[in-house]
């Protein structure tokens, strides 16, 4: 009987070290790419930043709204679990700042989204009218909309925030990791958040698939440039789909509480991560990715940055190609 339960203790105990290490494994793993994808993000930013024309075009200014806030959006995300791996946690007060910071730009980016479609909707089927309509101007004005609605939405969830007794509690150290869904902490908050959410999704889903339907009927005008039609259908299709990976990451953490219930800890980490990589990384780094190789603007200015050290340093002598792209952006 001693022997028993000797044994059971010991693959407890061999099982509770299996899931430190592992943790600790997908912990440096997600680490890792999200460096690497901060990186691509950053670089992106400053090749936004660095030339003239992308600083007087429409789409690239909305463009760099998006990836400002998805590179936000992904260094809390890495940061809060980081603080969950290691098993720290925070105060109320200092959650709620970060995760406030979260809601702000998890709103931001389905806006500039529909923003963008909006933008490639009037290029194609207005061409004319599309310099009047597509100025500088109205583009500040579409991002400060963007910034005041998110703004907003936060504003009404610390309001709903404040309304939970905080003075009856024994100490503002949280029980739990720190999360958003662990913020909701009045029935309210719960509400308006699956609310607002809701609402969000569905009326940016409306408004990119109509422009998408809307550049589909325009493309069979005879009058109607095709490739660029089809280029401008490829962008919206893939502005739906980073839409629907936006949405996905509302779904992530319910997703997670009814997996705990029925895997045992081990498997649990591996789908946690595996769904925080594909849901939360990977969605911030697509941008990036989409636009820095199918823009043939961009293209060139990307690949400078990302095979040079720093500002006008040379590339790497033994590739070619590379050389010659530095000397004529540097020209």
């Amino acid at each position: 009987m001693s022997y028993a339960n000797q044994s059971q203790t010991n693959n407890t105990v061999g099982l509770q070290y299996q899931g430190v290490l592992a943790l600790q494994l997908f912990s440096i793993v997600t680490t890792v790419s999200c460096c690497v994808f901060l990186f691509v993000n950053g670089t992106m930013l400053f090749t936004l930043k660095s030339k003239t024309v992308f600083l007087e075009t429409s789409r690239y200014i909305l463009l760099f709204n998006l990836l400002f806030a998805d590179t936000v959006q992904m260094a809390l995300s890495q940061l809060l679990y980081i603080l969950a791996a290691c098993s720290i946690r925070l105060t109320y007060p200092v959650c709620g700042v970060l995760t406030m910071l979260a809601y702000l730009t998890t709103v931001i980016s389905p806006l500039t989204l529909v923003a963008m479609s909006l933008e490639r909707f009037v290029a194609v089927c207005y061409p004319l009218r599309h310099s009047t309509i597509v100025t500088i101007r109205n583009t500040e004005l579409a991002i400060v909309v963007v910034w005041t609605i998110s703004s907003l939405n936060v504003l009404t969830a610390v309001i709903l925030l404040l309304e939970f007794p905080f003075e009856d509690l024994e100490s503002l150290q949280m029980n739990f990791f720190c999360s958003t869904e662990y913020m909701l902490l009045g029935p309210m908050s719960g509400v308006y958040d699956e609310a607002f959410t809701y609402f969000l999704f569905v009326s940016a889903g409306v408004v990119v698939t109509s422009s998408y339907i809307g550049v589909i009927i325009a493309a069979r005008s005879a009058s109607t440039d095709k490739a660029s039609t089809q280029k401008a259908r490829n962008t919206l299709l893939l502005h739906l789909v980073q839409l629907g990976l936006s949405l996905s990451s509302t779904i992530h953490d319910p997703l997670l509480m009814a997996i705990y219930k029925v895997l045992d800890r081990l498997a649990f980490l591996q789908i946690q991560v595996f769904l925080y990589v594909f849901i939360f990384i990977l969605p911030r780094c697509l941008s990036s990715l989409i636009y820095g190789i199918r823009d043939q603007t961009i293209r060139p200015i990307l690949v400078y940055n990302l095979c040079c050290q720093w500002r006008g340093s040379l590339c790497h002598p033994v590739v070619p190609a590379k050389a010659k792209i530095c000397t004529l952006i540097t020209s």
